[in-house]
């Protein structure tokens, strides 16, 4: 018995050994996209000592996303190097040496380990850049969606790397926010999705894994939250100011829900709440709100135009 015992541990440990020899070591990223979320991903990676390619439809935008980390960078060694001044400008232009920017996501692919998408939050949009890219890009190379609120197996299935496929939904700020969701659809290899956990590990970040199902964890409670207060305020079973008190006084969250809806954009919410009710049209956490509606038909956002459930200067 001793012996069949010593043969399974060393017969599972030589198969744990295989595994993490197959898993694919991440050095290399292309990100496309060069707006809030893509450059703070660019940046934790470079700062963790990945190479790094931006990538972005003009040289005006990528001029803006590199000013906008250098910002971000001096942010942080305020805080991590607060007695090292000399120490934080290295950090800094170690990690600006490991981020470059690209206009042609074609060209750049050609070497990369990992891409990662971080574009407008259209499925037709997306599926056409990966099946560009995956003409291009090598046969290890993984893909992967930073969306928050589409499916990642649709776009797995514009390509012909399903199994090298799957999600790494970041949060934002990017710097800041710990979380990351590691998708994993019903195609992606137990290889692409353990390299896509330890890439997360690898920039300082706190991964959870999902499958692929709308809003994965955080967004899928986080939604129907925000849309039940709306549901609530529609009714008018209680003003949106007591609302929001309520939920920070009682819940102890640091956002009340119409504060939380103004500060992620109003459009951002009905497209995802739209979105859900066309795959679920029966789930009445998905169903669409008339006031949500009208402000965004009227053009009330939130904080970014300056009006949404609040006025803002």
């Amino acid at each position: 018995m001793a012996f069949a015992t010593r043969q399974f541990v060393r017969a599972a440990s030589s198969d744990a050994a295989t595994a993490a020899a197959k898993k694919l070591l991440i050095k290399h990223v292309t990100i496309i996209g060069g707006g809030l979320m893509g450059a703070g991903i660019a940046q934790v990676a470079a700062a963790s000592g990945h190479t790094v390619v931006l990538v972005d439809q003009s040289d005006e935008i990528l001029k803006k996303s590199t000013k906008g980390i250098e910002e971000s960078l001096k942010r942080v060694i305020k805080k991590k190097f607060a007695d090292k001044p000399e120490a934080g400008a290295e950090f800094i232009k170690k990690t600006l040496k490991n981020l470059t920017t690209s206009t042609d996501a074609a060209s750049v692919v050609h070497s990369t380990d990992l891409v990662i998408e971080a574009i407008v939050e259209n499925l037709e949009v997306k599926n056409k850049l990966f099946q560009t890219l995956d003409k291009f890009a090598p046969e290890h190379t993984i893909f992967a969606s930073n969306t928050s609120s589409l499916q990642i197996t649709k776009m797995a299935n514009a390509t012909t790397r399903q199994d090298r496929f799957g999600g790494l939904h970041f949060f934002n700020p990017v710097p800041m926010m710990k979380l990351v969701e590691v998708i994993k659809t019903p195609m992606t290899s137990q290889k692409t999705f353990e390299s896509l956990v330890d890439f997360s590990k690898a920039v300082g970040k706190s991964p959870v894994s999902c499958k692929d199902t709308p809003g994965f964890i955080v967004n899928r409670l986080l939604v129907p939250y925000m849309m039940e207060a709306v549901r609530l305020f529609e009714r008018g079973d209680a003003s949106k100011e007591d609302i929001d008190v309520a939920m920070k006084l009682g819940a102890g969250y640091p956002m009340g829900p119409f504060e939380l809806l103004d500060y992620v954009g109003l459009d951002t919410s009905k497209y995802i709440i739209d979105g859900w009710h066309s795959l679920e049209p029966n789930n009445p956490l998905f169903a669409p709100s008339p006031l949500l509606n009208k402000l965004v038909e009227e053009k009330k956002l939130g904080k970014k135009t300056g009006e949404g459930f609040y006025k803002y200067k």
